[in-house]
């Protein structure tokens, strides 16, 4: 069957990342993780400036370094994906609170971005490969063969990050995790770069009242739908005439 590309973007805990790897690990496809990839950056930078993130931010030293930050992800033997950094595997050290939070802030650079989605687009050379995030079928893969967007209501994302926290042992109160959902929904659509928005040939999954499993089910049939119409049309191509 034809390889393609996957873009999966929407809004925050619609599952994405679950939905994505679990494509990817289905199809024999290599996955994306694009938030990690921003993790990166903001780790070079902790480790590397000659500044501290909360005494001021000098983007033109980043800028002048962004072509030293090269990522890649490498599959690992029991099946996970770690990620590299300049070829030093850095899945644990992009994964603190630190990290997170100094990401946030370097994710919303213009030239930050366009530096990952240059990596990104590289990466999806060869097709078979599935990406997640907000903006990866209408910037980073807009002629993907398949793009998916989720959506969930508001207050549904809301509940799931609510579990979500106390189930990591934390004690949210849900009307701030409702409130940190609507405030990052319009924050993500209404940034100056690369705002989040369906593409106009997304598939919607709202998966409001779906389970994983109904979800996957549904993404599976898609895909498999999506790939025969592809086979379909390549082997009905009119050919040229000698």
């Amino acid at each position: 069957m034809k390889k393609i590309i996957v873009a999966i973007d929407g809004y925050s805990s619609c599952g994405k990342s679950t939905i994505a790897k679990a494509l990817a690990q289905t199809a024999g496809y290599k996955y994306v993780d694009t938030g990690a990839m921003y993790r990166c950056v903001a780790l070079y930078v902790l480790r590397n400036a000659p500044f501290r993130l909360d005494e001021g931010f000098d983007e033109e030293w980043l800028r002048a370094h962004i072509d030293d930050v090269r990522i890649s992800f490498a599959l690992q033997p029991y099946g996970t994906q770690h990620t590299l950094l300049n070829g030093q595997d850095v899945e644990c050290d992009i994964r603190t609170l630190e990290v997170g939070n100094a990401a946030s802030q370097i994710s919303t650079i213009g030239f930050v971005r366009r530096a990952m989605v240059a990596q990104q687009q590289a990466m999806g050379a060869d097709k078979g490969l599935v990406m997640d995030g907000r903006d990866i079928g209408t910037v980073v893969f807009p002629r993907a063969e398949l793009k998916l967007f989720l959506t969930a209501s508001p207050e549904i994302r809301a509940q799931r990050r609510f579990e979500e926290l106390k189930e990591k042992g934390q004690n949210p109160d849900f009307n701030d995790v409702f409130a940190d959902v609507k405030d990052r929904d319009y924050r993500d659509t209404h940034r100056a770069e690369s705002p989040l928005k369906q593409a106009d040939d997304a598939v919607v999954i709202d998966n409001s009242h779906l389970t994983r499993e109904e979800q996957m089910e549904e993404v599976l049939r898609i895909f498999h739908s999506k790939q025969a119409l592809l086979d379909q049309s390549a082997e009905y191509s009119p050919r040229e005439e000698s």
